[in-house]
């Protein structure tokens, strides 16, 4: 298993949580982001750096994401890619999407996007709150435990 970072728009407490993860369980992390990045030192831990450009870093965790593998993402377009590849998507908000729930998800982003679209000043998501914060390391723990032995 691998664990694959959306990371242009990942706050920063999230990324110190997966990287406190990441060494506990010894489990790869890749951060992709299209700017440098800096990560811990670490055999665990990497960046990824992609050229910029509109969704670029998207594509390539959608490329090398394989099944099994956790994608941190709240992209829901790239959610989805991941989950019909057989892969785990959670968002920095502790709620992980699946065949269950993404279809309505992705509906609600595209209704949201076309309300923009016109014009309709919809806001955008809170700040991340520690509930929030506390939901994403609850998730991924439990995440851990059941998809790594001795976690």
């Amino acid at each position: 298993m691998h664990i694959w970072v959306d990371a242009d728009a990942c706050p920063g407490v999230i990324k110190d949580i997966l990287f406190r993860a990441a060494e506990r369980v010894r489990v790869p992390l890749t951060l992709v982001a299209n700017k440098l990045l800096r990560v811990p030192p670490s055999p665990y831990i990497q960046a990824l750096q992609v050229p910029g450009g509109f969704d670029v870093a998207d594509a390539e965790i959608a490329r090398r994401c394989e099944a099994g593998d956790l994608v941190i993402t709240a992209d829901i377009p790239l959610a989805t890619q991941v989950i019909d590849k057989g892969g785990h998507a959670l968002n920095p908000r502790g709620e992980f999407y699946s065949n269950e729930n993404i279809r309505e998800a992705l509906d609600l982003r595209n209704f949201m996007d076309g309300l923009r679209s016109s014009g309709v000043q919809t806001g955008g998501p809170p700040p991340l709150s520690h509930a929030d914060r506390q939901a994403f390391a609850n998730q991924l723990d439990r995440f851990l435990r059941r998809h790594l032995p001795g976690s």
